[in-house]
């Protein structure tokens, strides 16, 4: 009963400043919630203009850098081509041995 004779007979004795920021707070949450809210509607209905924003334009002439993964398929597209030249030569290397035989071997 003490407190609440305390608080009943001396209401100026009460602290609103946590009541006050508390409010302040909210206010500033509901403010955040709506303007982030907007935005989140503006962004659905012009998803096109933002996106074009993000993209990068076309280059006229050709890209001074070139791609890493690019130049390394390339690279390696070489090697392939390189090591199929060597398999037919060899292929036919072996098919030229074969018919020397065959035909030293008629003779």
């Amino acid at each position: 009963m003490g407190a609440h004779g305390v608080l009943g007979s001396e209401p100026e004795s009460i602290d609103y400043s946590v009541h006050e920021a508390w409010n302040e707070a909210t206010n500033v949450y509901l403010l955040v919630i709506l303007v982030s809210f907007g935005l989140l509607m503006y962004a659905r209905k012009n998803k096109r203009k933002i996106m074009r924003i993000f993209t990068l334009p076309p280059t006229a002439g050709s890209n001074p850098e070139p791609n890493f993964y690019d130049s390394l398929q390339k690279v390696r597209l070489r090697q392939q081509l390189e090591m199929y030249s060597l398999a037919r030569k060899f292929e036919q290397q072996q098919q030229q041995g074969q018919t020397d035989s065959v035909q030293l071997s008629m003779e």
